[in-house]
Order: structure tokens, then C-alpha cells, then sequence
């Protein structure tokens, strides 16, 4: 195990200079870029701005520069917003991202999870079409939907919750409540229709079927023997899920005015601002390969037929 875990870590280092490299180049061939507007800047004051930059150098030059200063740890400086760094862009408003994205995955897990083991073990019946038709509508309805109904009945109509905001405002964490429950609402109908699936093939295992042979009660084979096997898909979706669901969504951020990282990054692929795109990026694929990472580890402990060698 020990080794696996150094050779996945050091596997790390080749992924990121490869998504690191592509996107770096692949942002410069988009057409457009950051100065770019429908008033044209005099032709002196764009070479100016360009040289503030570095921009007038050939492209492998700029490429060593950036490269050089991620080292360093210095994601550079945002050319649309003005005397703010990439870094300290993310750094204001990722932990609201975190915090919201974790609170959402726990609920879609926690829920997700067990309406799965519920559909399941009461497959054909009326609680597996309910929890199923849920699980679709969780699919099928985009969030730019799901946001306002919530904010129509709870906020509007009920007067429970604040209609948006942050905890840093007068409503404090309520504020956390529509946005985490909207947010997680795909994210649990995905886990649900997974975790039901697995169980049910695990029902049918022949291990099962031994273990009701001996006479266990049906709860301690639930909980000993289908759980951890049936557990396998969820965990695999949760490496990509917690990536996602971290780094935020900006139909959700802008319904309930989080000022979260989905907007700014939304917003940096407009403006063409390259440093800010790519420090979103990076940020985004180092959560998604320490996941993945995370992922990897677990499965080992869920099911010991898995070897590392």
C-alpha cells in the first residue's frame, strides 16, 4: 500500500504539467484576449500594456515565465481586475465554494445513500417509484429552476429562509440552507439511482444469500455485507462529484448572490483574463486528481479483493 501511495502521488506531478501545458496554449489560440474590446485601444498604449505583461515576448517565452512563477507559487497578477493577483482572488472567494460544496455533498450523500438502500430493499413497491421519480425530477430539472421555486415557497411564501445573502449577512448560516439543498439536489438524485443499482446487484450475490442462510438478521447483513460492497460506484462518483460540487456552480452562486469561485471563473472565460483562467484551472484539477487520489485509497479499505501492487 505504502508504495502504491508514492507512485500515485509522484503520478501527480506528469498529470499537472500536462493539464497545465494544454491549457496554457490552448487559451492562447482562442481568439480574443484579455485587452481585447469594442473600443480599440491606441495602438502605443496596447504595445505598453503588452510589455506591463510580458505579452510582447514569443509565446515559449511567456510559457517559461508562467511555468517558472507556479513554482514559485504565484498564479499572477488578474489583467481585468485591477491591482488584485489571481491568488488572492481565489483565496476570497474559494472557502465560501468549500463550504458550500462540502455542506451539499454531505446532504447528497446522506440522502442519496440511503433513499438508494431504501428503493431498494423495497424494489417494485411504492417506496421504490417514489424515491425513483424524485431521483429523475433531481436529473431532469435544471437548478435555474430548482433556486427560485425554493426561493418562491420558503422565502416568499413561508417566510422561513432569506431570499439570498451569505452568512457574513444578517440571516448567517439560514443563508446556507436553500443554496447547499438546490446544490445538492443532481448530485443526491445521481447517488440515489447508483447506490440502488449496487444493491441490488449485491443483493443477488451469492455471499448474501449465505449469510441470510445462516440466519443473520437482515439488518446486520444490510449494514456488514451489502453496504460495503454496494458502497464501490458511489465512491468512484465522489472523487469527480466533490471536484464539481467544490469549485461551485454559477447558475447557484448568482440565483443566491454567493460570492463564490463558479462566478469568477464564468466571468474570467469572458473577459479573457488567462491568469485568472488559468489559476481556476489549476485549481479545479488539483482537487480533481487528490480525489481521485482519495478515491483510489478508500477502495482499498471497502474491499480487500483489491490489491496494489
Amino acid at each position: 500500500m505504502t508504495k502504491f501511495i508514492i507512485r500515485r502521488v509522484l503520478s501527480l506531478i506528469p498529470t499537472m504539467f500536462i493539464i497545465v501545458t494544454l491549457s496554457f496554449f490552448l487559451i492562447r489560440f482562442a481568439p480574443g484576449g484579455p485587452f481585447s474590446s469594442e473600443k480599440k485601444l491606441p495602438e502605443q498604449v496596447l504595445q505598453n500594456i503588452l510589455k506591463k505583461y510580458h505579452m510582447d515576448e514569443p509565446l515559449g517565452k511567456q510559457y517559461l515565465r508562467y511555468m517558472g512563477d507556479i513554482l514559485k507559487g504565484d498564479l499572477g497578477p488578474s489583467y481585468r481586475y485591477k491591482d488584485q493577483t489571481v491568488t488572492e482572488l481565489i483565496k476570497q472567494t474559494m472557502p465560501n465554494s468549500i463550504l458550500l460544496g462540502s455542506i451539499a455533498l454531505g446532504l447528497a450523500v446522506f440522502f442519496g445513500v440511503g433513499v438508494g438502500i431504501i428503493s431498494a430493499l423495497k424494489q417494485n413497491r411504492w417506496q421504490d417509484y417514489m424515491a425513483m421519480s424524485l431521483a429523475v425530477v433531481g436529473i431532469s430539472v435544471p437548478l435555474f429552476v430548482i433556486g427560485p421555486i425554493l426561493q418562491l415557497v420558503f422565502a416568499m411564501k413561508l417566510h422561513l429562509l432569506p431570499t439570498s445573502g451569505w452568512i457574513t449577512g444578517r440571516a448567517g448560516i439560514l443563508a446556507l440552507i436553500m443554496p447547499a439543498f438546490t446544490l445538492s439536489f443532481p448530485y443526491f438524485a445521481y447517488i440515489a439511482r447508483l447506490s440502488r443499482g449496487s444493491v441490488l446487484e449485491v443483493l443477488r450475490s451469492d455471499y448474501i444469500r449465505t449469510a441470510r442462510a445462516k440466519g443473520l438478521k437482515e439488518s446486520v447483513v444490510v449494514a456488514k455485507h451489502v453496504l460495503k460492497g454496494a458502497m464501490l460506484p458511489v465512491v468512484s462518483y465522489l472523487g469527480p462529484a466533490f471536484a464539481g460540487i467544490i469549485t461551485g456552480s454559477v447558475v447557484v452562486e448568482t440565483v443566491f448572490v454567493v460570492p463564490g469561485v463558479g462566478k469568477i471563473f464564468v466571468q474570467s472565460a469572458l473577459n479573457r483574463d488567462y491568469t485568472l483562467i488559468m489559476g481556476d484551472i489549476i485549481v479545479y484539477s488539483l482537487i480533481l486528481v487528490a480525489m481521485n487520489f482519495v478515491v483510489d485509497i478508500v477502495y482499498g479499505f471497502l474491499d480487500p479483493r483489491i490489491a496494489y501492487k
